[in-house]
């Protein structure tokens, strides 16, 4: 990522008084292929892209043990994924002939549609109060299909957005970097994984050996980013067990790794093709670098996936106003 590509953090203060917007219900603005070059041009768009990059930058280096400010926001952001977890355990997968796609997810996506408003009013201040429905719905959004019971990139993505929603609205700080992606964004991943594996979710637009993992993306940037300057860590080391079964907990791009060897059987160069060619990488910078082209293309400038974005006040369709 070149210097020059990265962003100022997202600093709420700048912003108008979250008070006197409009909030309104984020709805689909991405019909055709054509309407991709308004995406890209798009504020929601640089937001979101900014967002990933300060991210990015602010765990670089950095272990999941590392020693970080925890503020309200984030504890609160912990418990409301806390309880979708425990929902999972209310709500069992049902015998069906169908080995794939538990149609007991669709009971426990309900539960999350009929409470999502009332889990992220716990989050956001009674005074912000009417920025809930339109943050409601990232949230909505972030955890599969019910009606394919799928997930992939597109879900993960609006769990970025609900969280950038939250920077912009003055819930989360410039100092909550840290905590969003080791302490939120990695309890996020825990519960995806847990329902893909309960309720055998599919993977949503997967490219199979060719796609870099079935479900996510952005722990990969992030984790990469954590090891650029490791002493001893390269990126050859990630497909040895060892290395991986010694450092997981430390980082999140390994426990990436371990969560794919556990669902997948055979050769790793095999099952993830795309993952053994990075291994060959010689620094975790590049490997870093590489990604997040890759998530650009992959992604972010795929129509199958962006499609399903919502627009609405916080992350805006309209071109991007230059100051």
């Amino acid at each position: 990522m070149a210097e020059g590509e990265r962003q100022s953090p997202p600093d709420s203060s700048e912003d108008i008084p979250p008070a006197t917007q409009n909030f309104i219900i984020p709805k689909k603005e991405i019909h055709t292929v054509p309407d991709m070059g308004k995406w890209k041009r798009s504020q929601a768009y640089a937001d979101y892209i900014g967002f990933i990059l300060t991210l990015n930058e602010g765990v670089k280096g950095k272990k999941l043990t590392f020693e970080y400010k925890v503020s309200e926001a984030i504890e609160k952001l912990v418990a409301l994924l806390n309880t979708l977890d425990r929902w999972i355990d209310e709500i069992p997968p049902v015998d069906q002939p169908s080995r794939f796609g538990n149609k007991a997810y669709r009971t426990w996506y309900a539960k999350l549609d009929e409470e999502a408003e009332n889990l992220v009013a716990t989050v956001v201040p009674t005074c912000l109060a009417a920025a809930v429905p339109e943050v409601a719905v990232y949230l909505k959004e972030s955890v599969g299909n019910s009606t394919r019971i799928d997930y992939g990139t597109g879900h993960e993505a609006a769990f970025a957005a609900f969280l950038c929603c939250l920077c912009k609205i003055g819930v989360l700080r410039v100092d909550d970097q840290i905590a969003i992606v080791f302490k939120v964004f990695n309890r996020y991943l825990e519960v995806m994984r847990k329902l893909q594996k309960t309720y055998r979710m599919e993977p949503a637009g997967s490219q199979g050996v060719w796609g870099l993992d079935d479900f996510q993306f952005l722990p990969f940037i992030w984790g990469s980013s954590q090891l650029i300057d490791h002493p001893f860590l390269e990126p050859r080391h990630f497909v040895d067990e060892k290395a991986v079964n010694e450092n997981h907990k430390d980082y999140m791009f390994l426990e990436c790794i371990l969560f794919i060897t556990e669902m997948k059987t055979g050769p790793f160069a095999e099952h993830s093709n795309q993952l053994w060619n990075i291994s060959a990488v010689p620094s975790w910078s590049k490997v870093n670098q590489g990604l997040i082209r890759m998530y650009k293309a992959e992604c972010l400038e795929k129509f199958p996936v962006i499609q399903h974005f919502k627009f609405g006040s916080l992350l805006p369709i309209h071109p991007v106003t230059s100051c």
